[in-house]
C-alpha cells in the first residue's frame, strides 16, 4: 500500500508540473536568422536556406545524446532523472538495466565495486544492497518489474521507447571517481646534471717575469 501511496504522490507532482509547463510543451519556438541576416521568431521550423535554433527548450537532461531527445521526453528526464546503481555478477541489476533499455528510458549508470563505492551507496540509500535506483528524489531498493514500471509511469515516462536512432547511452562509471594519479616529480636538474669538476687554479709562474723580476715563488 505504501508503494501505491508514494506513486500517487509522485503522479500528483508530475501532473502539477505538467500543468505548469503545458504552454511550453505545446509549442516549440525557433530563433531564425534569414539569408539577409534578419532575426525572427516563429513556431515553425526554419527553411533550408535559413539558420535556426530552438529556444525555450529547457536544460539538457545530461548524458550522451541528451540534446537529441524528443522535447517531451527531455522535459521528463530533466524533472525526474533516472540513475541506476549496479555491480558485476548481479542478475537483478541486469534485469533493472534491461527494463530501462527496452523501455527507452535515458538513464545514468553508476557501478559499485570498491569500499569507497559501498560507503557512498550506504550514505545515499542506508544500505549496501543492489540494484538501487532513483527516479528524481524517489528511491527504489532492489528490483521489482511491477514497482519500477509503476514509478516510471507516475513520472510520465513513455511506455514505449521514443529514443531517436542517434541516441547513445552514456557508459557506466564508478560511483566514486578514481582520483587521477599525481604526475611523477621532475628530477632535480642539479642532481641529474653531471658533476662539474672544479677548474684547476692557474699555474704559478716558475721564473722571473716583468712583474716578478726576482722570480719569487710563494
Amino acid at each position: 500500500m505504501s508503494i501505491i501511496r508514494n506513486a500517487a504522490v509522485l503522479a500528483t507532482t508530475c501532473a502539477t508540473a505538467a500543468l505548469l509547463s503545458t504552454a511550453a510543451l505545446a509549442q516549440q519556438v525557433y530563433r531564425i536568422v534569414g539569408p539577409d541576416g534578419k532575426v525572427t521568431f516563429s513556431d515553425r521550423a526554419p527553411a533550408a536556406n535559413a539558420e535556426g535554433t530552438a529556444v525555450g527548450a529547457g536544460p539538457r537532461s545530461g548524458g550522451a545524446g541528451a540534446e537529441a531527445l524528443p522535447y517531451a521526453l527531455r522535459q521528463v528526464a530533466t524533472r525526474f532523472p533516472v540513475t541506476l546503481y549496479t555491480s558485476s555478477d548481479c542478475m537483478p541489476c541486469n534485469s533493472a538495466r534491461n527494463l530501462l533499455i527496452n523501455r527507452g528510458i535515458p538513464f545514468t549508470e553508476r557501478t559499485v565495486s570498491t569500499n569507497e563505492d559501498i560507503d557512498a551507496l550506504k550514505r545515499m540509500s542506508g544500505e549496501s544492497s543492489l540494484p538501487f535506483g532513483t527516479i528524481g528524489a524517489q528511491q527504489l531498493r532492489g528490483f521489482s518489474d511491477t514497482e519500477w514500471t509503476q514509478y516510471l509511469d507516475a513520472a510520465g515516462y513513455p511506455k514505449q521507447s521514443q529514443l531517436p536512432p542517434t541516441y547513445r547511452r552514456p557508459a557506466a562509471a564508478p560511483l566514486v571517481a578514481v582520483p587521477a594519479q599525481p604526475a611523477a616529480p621532475a628530477a632535480d636538474k642539479a642532481s641529474a646534471a653531471p658533476a662539474r669538476r672544479p677548474s684547476a687554479p692557474p699555474a704559478a709562474p716558475t721564473g722571473p717575469s716583468p712583474s716578478n723580476p726576482a722570480g719569487i715563488i710563494f
